[in-house]
């Protein structure tokens, strides 16, 4: 049982570094590409580098996902008290919010659903943001 889910942990953790990075460099360094190129430039770099990340980023969001999924199952724990315990509350918020990102990576590369609000990666790397503190004031 431990080294089961130690094993799936890891993935869980490499999988959020692949999708987590992409959207850092993405916002953060990709978007800013147009300021130095032109336009025609801009759109053809930017296309060399998502031919390479479609193969990879939605993947590993979908296994992100689904071991996270897994490992919720293994550590939400009993609802005691007729309430949530503070660890639960925002494991709860986490698995809202990377199922909500799992369910838009799923609806964009399997069945060509684009989404409808939010086509930047501002939204999505806003929530990992979110997502990567709740874990860390989970513990507290």
């Amino acid at each position: 049982m431990a080294i089961t889910y130690t094993f799936i942990h890891t993935i869980h953790i490499f999988s959020v570094f692949i999708y987590g990075g992409f959207l850092f460099v993405d916002v953060l360094f990709l978007s800013k590409m147009n300021q130095n190129l032109s336009e025609d430039e801009h759109k053809k770099a930017r296309e060399a580098i998502m031919v390479h990340v479609r193969k990879v980023v939605p993947y590993a969001l979908m296994v992100a996902v689904a071991s996270g999924l897994y490992l919720i199952s293994q550590i939400f724990g009993k609802i005691e008290g007729g309430s949530l315990s503070h660890f639960q509350t925002l494991l709860a918020i986490k698995a809202f919010l990377g199922s909500w990102l799992g369910l838009r990576g799923i609806n964009q590369k399997l069945f060509k659903i684009n989404p409808w609000v939010f086509k930047s990666h501002f939204f999505p790397f806003s929530l990992v943001v979110i997502i990567i503190l709740l874990s860390q004031f989970m513990y507290v």
